[in-house]
């Protein structure tokens, strides 16, 4: 490359900052990890103030000589917003300032003991068996795997968490954690639940969704519907019930059908046949619906920067580990008249994710 001076080499310096930031940011998953793995978050919930670096350092046990690398870990987290700084008085007398660490709105999602954590969620997602997957990508794409997942683990992965009960139950605590979000809204959407009489929560695992929507809406009465082996020991309640099948052959009657972060792991053709199996459940009249909630790509003319990317690094995601991919509303409306239905709407209520109404 010829010298290249001026506005040119400092776009190219620019560039080669850009670069690095996306090749390393792995690191950034795995400080956030390590932060988890040492108690971090929750150290300093417990500490009631503003916490020092010493201090820190003492209450995680560590030796005096770890206190410059855990300085500089936390000042990388600081500047992702995993953690926040504040001035604190040492000394009254001399008025000698220092520096303690505070939690924010990120962090304060990560504390182990709270009702909604996604701590639980992080510790799957770097996970060696879901990380592995990305360093085969580019041979996936040269083979005849159904994903990434199956090429570096030879299997795919609902057949290797069966295989693998430690591995299953992480994922499914992780799964569980990131449902516990919807009760930070789930009470407001009176619209969408308020006058159904009966749901069926296809999918829904041990039941942590239909328990939330229960604690808003306690009349509904909810079946859980999953696979034979994933609902049999789960315990029953007032209003809420568990089902077992298979949703590709049938989903049990009810008012209306939820599928929540369901349908993202299935290509259009498996969504297209869940969907006519919804369409059979419900009823044809009288508010008969199928709700779905997961994320619309919209593209960055509608989204913020960093809920966009995060958008298309999930649908990347969905191409490495399953077979499904996050769409856009062009792409979930041609789903929606293949499977027979004939109207939806669209409501960003869930952050990332959107509720989908959809009607016969």
């Amino acid at each position: 490359m010829d010298p290249i001076h001026g506005e040119e080499s400092s776009e190219l310096f620019q560039a080669q900052a850009h670069i690095y930031k996306h090749i390393f940011n792995f690191a950034n998953s795995m400080c956030l990890s390590s932060a988890l793995q040492l108690g971090i978050p929750d150290i300093i919930h417990n500490h009631k103030q503003p916490i020092t670096l010493p201090q820190l350092v003492t209450a995680l046990q560590l030796p005096p000589t770890k206190t410059s690398h855990v300085h500089r870990l936390m000042r990388l987290l600081v500047h992702s917003n995993f953690f926040a700084t504040t001035k604190i008085h040492v000394n009254q007398e001399e008025e000698e300032e220092e520096e303690g660490y505070v939690l924010t709105p990120c962090s304060k999602l990560l504390l182990k003991d709270e009702l909604i954590t996604l701590a639980p969620f992080v510790h799957a997602a770097v996970h060696p068996v879901l990380f592995t997957p990305w360093q085969f990508l580019g041979d996936w794409f040269r083979s005849n795997d159904i994903n990434a997942f199956q090429t570096a683990h030879g299997v795919k992965m609902w057949e290797f968490g069966d295989q693998n009960p430690e591995f299953n139950n992480i994922f499914n605590k992780a799964m569980a954690s990131e449902s516990q979000m919807m009760r930070l809204i789930v009470g407001d959407c009176k619209d969408i639940f308020g006058e159904l009489h009966s749901l069926v929560d296809v999918g829904g695992g041990t039941g942590v969704v239909a328990r939330i929507v229960l604690e808003a809406f306690p009349h509904i009465k909810c079946t859980v519907f999953d696979l034979p082996q994933v609902v049999a020991s789960s315990p029953e309640c007032e209003n809420l019930n568990y089902v077992g099948g298979n949703m590709f052959q049938s989903i049990p009657s009810a008012d209306a059908i939820l599928l929540k972060c369901v349908l993202h792991n299935w290509s259009d053709e498996d969504c297209v046949k869940i969907l006519k199996r919804c369409r059979e459940a419900i009823p044809s009249k009288g508010g008969g619906k199928v709700i779905i909630i997961d994320m619309v790509i919209n593209g960055d003319q509608k989204d913020e920067h960093d809920i966009a990317e995060t958008k298309l690094v999930y649908d990347i995601l969905m191409m490495v580990q399953v077979t499904g991919k996050e769409r856009n509303e062009k792409e979930w409306k041609k789903l929606f008249l293949e499977a027979g239905f004939s109207s939806y709407k669209i409501a960003p209520i869930f952050g990332l994710r959107s509720v989908i109404e959809v009607f016969p």
